[in-house]
């Protein structure tokens, strides 16, 4: 089956993230977002993909901070009343019914019920026509301790990842699975030495 191009979220599923902000006046927003990825191991970066007429980018260009909420499938309700055009004058968390999770460096508020928490400052923003590639710096990152271990591997059945694909009808939620294989990363190089691990931990 030959798919048009822009259906690639159809054969990749997505994760479903809420970003969080907040006005210069005050005003709570909450829009969800999965054009979203880490820069680079073990980069504190992380980028997202915004349409230009969106109150999370007007936002951010103006306090210059935001928060990526990661959030279970249980929250698979959430999406629509967050995605909704709304004037900017309108609190999303009152719209949505969720509760903010004060953070501990930034003034924006995260959401109490997701898994995790990455409160980030604004470091770039790559603007074309119609949209925006915007790159934050992680500041604060907290897990909620039931969805993580001391070795830093996710518990995913705990977690539940919210995740979505795309069709010619919408969006379909989905989560993932542990295939309970592992592999260190100093697998990938001949010396059998991570470059990355020796140099984050000297």
């Amino acid at each position: 089956m030959i798919l048009k191009p822009f259906m690639r979220e159809g054969v990749m599923p997505l994760p479903v993230t809420f970003i969080s902000t907040v006005s210069a006046d005050g005003v709570r927003n909450i829009a969800p977002y999965s054009c979203i990825m880490p820069v680079l191991r073990p980069l504190d970066l992380i980028t997202f993909a915004s349409a230009e007429k969106r109150d999370t980018l007007a936002n951010i260009r103006e306090t210059k901070e935001f928060v990526i909420n990661l959030a279970g499938a249980a929250m698979e309700k959430s999406v629509i009343p967050t995605a909704r055009m709304t004037g900017p004058e309108v609190d999303e968390f009152d719209v949505a019914g969720l509760e903010e999770k004060p953070s501990a460096t930034i003034k924006a508020p995260g959401i109490m019920g997701c898994y995790a928490w990455m409160e980030c400052s604004l470091v770039k923003e790559y603007r074309e026509a119609s949209y925006s590639l915007v790159v934050g710096k992680v500041l604060h990152l907290e897990v909620d301790d039931n969805a993580i271990d001391e070795a830093y591997h996710l518990d995913v059945e705990r977690a539940a990842p919210l995740m979505m694909t795309g069709s010619k009808k919408g969006m379909h939620f989905c989560t993932v699975q542990e295939t309970q294989g592992f592999e260190p990363f100093a697998a990938m190089f001949p010396t059998g030495v991570d470059p990355v691990t020796k140099t984050s931990n000297s």
